[in-house]
């Protein structure tokens, strides 16, 4: 384990077994004011992220002994480390790869080669967003069986907790917040991911269909309107 001059940030840890692209995402990263940490596989940085509790992990898919995907199940199968953020960052290029990952709750995902000042921004956007959903809102939402307590940033269906990651957190409390009304995946991807609208429109398919597994009997509130976007049909009431 190693680590960058620190400096006043968040704390970012970058995983991957290839010495250069670490050193080049850290670099790039401290430089921008973030506080870096490093492993080079999967056991490390699982003892890294219980012990650091970084904001967000960059992390590589092919590692060596445990597969990115491996490290990912962990992280959110985990109390201690299912909310911190994760950008995968690979040469896997292959959309089935992408699916993956974002099935498994990534926030986002990055493929090799990338520019360096793109993967701060993506970091930047999950870390803003990561921030809104812990403050949105002072009340609950409350939709059929589903409420969404915005300030504890908690959500139940009929009374079970319900676990969520941050992005699928922002996701369901952007549709709820705007109930009955359509939300075309790309507005979505720029509400929720910070992305330009042409990027991944995938990506929100793929974390819908997470978060209506998710929801259980409440998924079925968030209706796919065909051709264009998302909606939660349900009426709602606000919780005193």
């Amino acid at each position: 384990m190693t680590g960058v001059a620190p400096v006043t940030g968040e704390r970012i840890l970058v995983v991957d077994d290839e010495a250069d692209i670490v050193a080049l995402v850290a670099y790039h990263l401290a430089k921008s004011g973030y506080r870096v940490s490093t492993a080079s596989s999967g056991n490390e940085a699982l003892d890294a992220a219980r012990r650091e509790r970084p904001a967000l992990i960059v992390l590589d898919l092919m590692l060596p002994g445990m597969s990115g995907y491996d490290v990912l199940e962990h992280l959110r199968a985990s109390d201690a480390t299912r909310d911190i953020a994760v950008l995968m960052l690979t040469a896997r290029r292959e959309e089935q790869d992408r699916i993956q990952g974002l099935a498994l709750g990534a926030d986002d995902y990055l493929t090799k080669p990338f520019s360096p000042q793109e993967l701060v921004l993506r970091v930047g956007a999950i870390l803003r967003r990561v921030g809104a959903s812990a403050v949105s809102g002072g009340d609950k939402i409350q939709i059929g069986p589903l409420v969404i307590d915005c300030a504890a940033h908690l959500v139940h269906v009929d009374a079970q907790p319900i676990e969520l990651t941050p992005t699928e957190f922002k996701l369901l409390l952007t549709l709820a917040e705007r109930r009955g009304r359509v939300q075309a995946r790309a507005h979505l991807l720029e509400t929720v991911w910070e992305a330009a609208p042409d990027i991944q429109t995938r990506t929100v398919d793929m974390h819908v269909q997470r978060l209506r597994a998710k929801l259980g009997v409440a998924g079925d509130l968030i209706e796919t309107v065909r051709g264009f976007g998302y909606r939660i049909r349900a009426p709602q009431s606000r919780l005193a």
